[in-house]
């Protein structure tokens, strides 16, 4: 069987062109940088089949688990998003309430408020400025820390350390100090929510959880360094990266900006086109599967393709142009299945808030430099936009 290489990014607004082509036909063998090689999953079909299916493991310490990143995950510090059933929805059970649309609506006065301080703080700033520094990572910083009971005071340290965990821009020994300092912090705090619990969401868990057993210390650390990790990156990649893209295309924006009720739609949308979690998600066959008409072995190992499903013309219309009235919410952007994003309903709210608010605040908002001068971040499990220098 002949392997090619594993596409990799190579701009910014489009996955890589020969995903066109794999789509066209069943699963691939690919070959990884580091020379491993495993099935990829590129149409939108399939990919909701391995997400959905029970016949694939998400357990990283399989020992065919594809990693994308040279990073394996420390002794002890393994995350229920890497755990099958019935470990992983044991774990999960413990945070659904805390991400119901009820209680994340609830949340909304308070992420208005934030959002609208740091609004103002970036009017006073005035222009040009990094909308990634003053808005972007702050906001979703804010909102996790206030809702796990994290000091943002700690931001600076957990941001640096947040990113070089999983970045393959650093060495293997930094990436494993960064999650090593983590791990310590998370240590620390979740410790003192066992003694003092507050009003927060790991004090919640600490009480009903830890302290009657169904829970251990170890395993609300790994909870908690992953809410804090997830709940911040990857949303303030999605405020870069959709502000940058509604500006690159003045149609899409002048519509939203006539009709904020788009919002919605487009906060889809931006989700759909930019699936930020570029590098893919990985499973192992448990049995043998045929999938697309190919025979997948047990054991091995398939590397599931999201930007390409949300890219699949079997799927979505003209799926390559960008479209905020599109409607349509069955993307994967945030997974399917199981281990689908736990926070996904948080995240959305954060976005219609943040991009209604910023939208409404800066009629003139418009970038203030070339877009060959923007630097981005495809280093990680998610893409973004390092610094986004607006104007208005």
């Amino acid at each position: 069987m002949d392997f090619i290489p594993y596409p990799t990014r190579r701009t910014p607004f489009h996955p890589p062109a020969e995903y066109a082509a794999l789509r066209q036909g069943p699963p691939v063998r690919v070959t990884l940088a580091g020379g491993a090689s495993h099935w990829l999953v590129s149409r939108y079909e399939d990919v909701r089949e391995v997400l959905a299916g029970p016949s694939f493991s998400a357990d990283d310490q399989h020992p065919n688990y594809a990693r994308l990143l040279p990073l394996p995950t420390p002794p002890g510090m393994l995350s229920f998003l890497r755990m099958d059933d019935p470990e992983h929805n044991r774990q999960r059970r413990m945070l659904t309430s805390e991400f119901t649309v009820r209680r994340v609506n609830a949340m909304r006065p308070g992420i208005q408020q934030i959002t609208d301080r740091l609004l103002d703080e970036l009017a006073e700033h005035g222009p040009p400025a990094d909308l990634i520094e003053r808005f972007a990572l702050p906001l979703p910083s804010l909102v996790i820390c206030q809702l796990l009971g994290v000091p943002y005071e700690d931001h600076d340290f957990f941001q640096v350390n947040s990113h070089d965990a999983i970045s393959t821009a650093v060495t293997p020994e930094r990436a494993g100090e960064a999650m090593g300092a983590l791990a310590e912090y998370m240590d620390r705090l979740t410790a003192e929510k066992e003694r003092n619990p507050g009003d927060d969401l790991l004090s919640r868990v600490a009480a009903a959880q830890v302290a009657t057993g169904r829970l251990d210390h170890d395993e609300l650390v790994s909870m908690a360094r992953l809410l804090l990790l997830a709940g911040h990156e990857t949303t303030a990649n999605m405020l870069g990266l959709g502000t940058l893209l509604l500006l690159r295309h003045p149609d899409q924006l002048a519509a939203l900006r006539a009709d904020p009720s788009l919002v919605r739609p487009a906060v889809e949308e931006l989700l759909r086109h930019t699936s930020i979690v570029h590098e893919g998600l990985s499973r192992v066959a448990t049995e043998e599967v045929v999938l697309g008409g190919v025979t997948i072995p047990a054991g091995d190992a398939v590397i599931i393709n999201i930007p390409s499903a949300n890219r699949d013309e079997r799927r979505f219309a003209d799926p390559d142009t960008f479209d905020i009235g599109r409607g349509d919410r069955h993307h994967i952007a945030f997974g399917f299945g199981a281990h689908q994003c736990i926070g996904q309903t948080l995240a959305r709210v954060e976005m219609e808030i943040a991009f209604t608010a910023m939208l409404e605040r800066f009629p003139g908002l418009a970038l203030a430099c070339d877009v060959e001068e923007i630097p981005f971040r495809y280093e990680s499990v998610v893409y973004g936009v390092g610094a986004l220098p607006v104007t208005w």
